[in-house]
Formats: C-alpha cells, structure tokens, sequence
C-alpha cells in the first residue's frame, strides 16, 4: 500500500539543501490544510507532511478515538500510532526525505507522543502543543538526544500541564531533551506557542549547520 492511499495528505517539498522535515498534526477536528501555515512559519524551508486523522467523532477528523473526553481508547492509540508511523517511512521512501519532526496540536500532539513511545524510529524529535500522556503504562523506547518540546496552557481543562509533565516526565526517562514549558493559555493556540515553536526549529538548523 503506498503513502497516498493509506492516509489523505499534502506533501509540500522542502528546500535545497533541506533542513529536517516536518510531519503536521491536526487536532480534533482539522484537516490536512490547518497546520500548512504554521509549518510554514516555524520551520522555513522544510518539506512538510500533513496527514488527516483517519477517525471520524462526531463528523471531525482525529487520530485515535477516545472513549470520553480525556479518557482515551488505548487499544486504538496502539494501533493508530503504528499505522501513523508505517505512513511516514512510505512517504519517506516516496519523496526520499530525512526522518520528520512532529509537530502536533492537542489530538495530533497525543498520536506524536504516542508514536515517539511506541515507535521511537519514525520520529527524529516533536513539538508538542497542549499535550496529555497518551498511554497509561507506556513503554521505554531509547529517545537519546530526540529534542521533544511540550507547549502547555496553565488555564487548560483538557490537557491539563499535571499530565503533560507526567508525559514530560515519561519522556525523559527514555532519554529525550525535553523542554517542558506552560503558557499563560486555555487549550487554544496562541503567538507564544509560535515563538517558542519557531526558536525550537531555529536551534535545530543551528545544530545541523554547527
């Protein structure tokens, strides 16, 4: 099965010579087109990967499906962050990129920790905007030197910052550079996101040129 029948996607080419690639992660809801800007903005020159969550809650696109609101159905995170990370080494090998780095908004930043967690080759680092710990007894994958940073809101009622440093805190015991930082937000997106988000890509090409 190749990479364009296993999710609906947009694949827009990077430069020349290319700095990391990006893979793209909706939250509830979205599409493949919502975070195209924001990778554009943050990561200049990537290719980008932006795949549509393949399970459908009330007529919106996720990732995984929950069984209520903050209780997650663990047995399909399992299995959808496998097929997530079968689709990024097919689009990998069609458009010949470097592994990806994630970057996922709430519902896309649970499947990129649960892919890191679970398939710890398919992911070269991520940006985690207003994540939750996705498994309740994860495993521990070898992250050494994987740069993961996790964006919480302090005001957030859904992916509260306790359990995203409960994430933070699983990701660090399997040896990721994490920088766990919480913003004056709610659950939604704001400038500071972006800023810190932006910096984070500017320290990697920094380090690829170094």
């Amino acid at each position: 099965m190749n990479a364009q029948s296993t999710f609906i996607h947009e694949f827009l080419p990077g430069s020349n010579p290319p700095p990391p690639p990006v893979l793209l992660l909706h939250g509830t809801g979205g599409d493949e087109n919502d975070l195209l800007p924001l990778g554009r903005a943050i990561a200049p020159g990537s290719a980008l990967i932006s795949p549509r969550g393949r399970v459908v809650e009330n007529g919106m696109p996720r990732f995984f499906r929950r069984l209520r609101e903050g209780v997650f159905d663990e047995d399909d995170v399992i299995r959808r962050a496998h097929e997530l990370a079968n689709f990024v080494e097919e689009t990998r090998n069609a458009h010949r990129l470097a592994v990806p780095i994630a970057v996922g908004f709430s519902n896309g930043a649970n499947i990129a920790a649960a892919v890191l967690l679970l398939r710890p080759d398919a992911l070269d680092g991520a940006v985690l905007i207003r994540a939750m710990a996705p498994l309740s007894d994860p495993p521990t994958p070898d992250l050494s030197g994987k740069p993961i940073l996790i964006l919480s809101g302090a005001r957030d009622p859904i992916a509260t910052p306790r359990s995203a440093s409960r994430l933070a805190a699983t990701l660090m015991a399997a040896g990721a550079e994490v920088d766990h930082e919480t913003l004056p937000a709610s659950h939604g997106m704001i400038q500071r996101d972006m800023q810190l988000a932006a910096a984070f890509f500017d320290a990697l090409r920094r380090r690829q040129l170094a």
